[in-house]
């Protein structure tokens, strides 16, 4: 701030001067002996990582939303066609064809979400992730075509023993994904286990929402592009619900604070 005191009157001028340029103050000084030279400070500004913060875990969850909502009705794609086309079949080859469309279904996903994770984590192996999560896919499976194969004799059963197999069988369906991919995020994050809880919401979620869409539609007699079709439809809602669930529980688990640094690991 440079202000002068003159005979006439008070005047207020404001100059910005780098710290480098002290001869100019010097040289002003000298030429106006009445005036009373006071460097102003620079004005206070919010720190860089304040603002893109919030814009960021916004950025973040869109991303992860758009993504992996697109990787996950991709993969389902295989188990729903699959099962439109072995739906009379034998139960070994309902067993086999599942489990390799849940194997593909875990990979699409898997591939979808390291992209997005990539992002944010440069040492994370998008392969290892797309594994992790096949297996989890395929252990989700492995219980969902129990039902298939053995829904009947299951339903003889007395209720007293259809509960805790249905709500054990039910856990490891909506816990084995977050699980899986528990084992790679824990390197990165001392909040991974929240990750776990975040897959069981959210693929509880996502199977309420598949419910609610695609059964009512489904009718004896349809052709089996109808039934695909509608199949599809049902796992867009369940995409979107589960992509959404973890998209808001991701930035959490990776927040400023949270976040380990892994050794350092070869780029896939």
């Amino acid at each position: 701030m440079v202000t002068e005191y003159g005979g006439h009157g008070i005047g207020a001028a404001v100059v910005r001067l780098p710290n480098t340029l002290r001869h100019a103050l010097e040289e002003y000084r000298t030429r106006h002996s009445g005036a009373v030279v006071e460097p102003t400070a620079p004005e206070p500004t919010a720190p860089a990582s304040a603002v893109p913060a919030a814009r960021g875990a916004r950025e973040v969850r869109a991303r992860w939303f758009a993504m992996v909502t697109a990787g996950e009705f991709l993969g389902f794609l295989a188990p729903a066609l699959a099962g439109a086309l072995i739906a009379h079949s034998s139960g070994a080859a309902v067993a086999a064809v599942m489990l390799t469309a849940g194997a593909v279904e875990g990979a699409v996903l898997g591939y979808f979400q390291a992209r997005v994770l990539r992002t944010l984590l440069s040492c994370l192996r998008i392969r290892e992730w797309m594994a992790v999560t096949s297996a989890g896919a395929v252990a989700a499976w492995s219980i969902g075509v129990l039902p298939m194969l053995y829904g009947e004799r299951f339903g003889a059963w007395p209720t007293w023993a259809q509960v805790p197999v249905a709500v054990s069988g039910s856990l490891i369906v909506v816990s084995s994904i977050g699980v899986a991919q528990w084992t790679v995020l824990r390197r990165f994050s001392d909040r991974s286990a929240l990750w776990i809880l975040a897959n069981a919401v959210a693929w509880i979620g996502g199977l309420i929402a598949f419910t609610v869409v695609a059964p009512p539609l489904w009718q004896p007699g349809q052709p089996l592009i109808l039934t695909a079709a509608i199949g599809a439809l049902g796992g867009a809602a369940m995409a979107a619900a589960m992509a959404w669930v973890t998209g808001a529980f991701l930035t959490q688990v990776l927040a400023d604070g949270h976040r380990r640094t892994p050794p350092t690991e070869r780029r896939s």
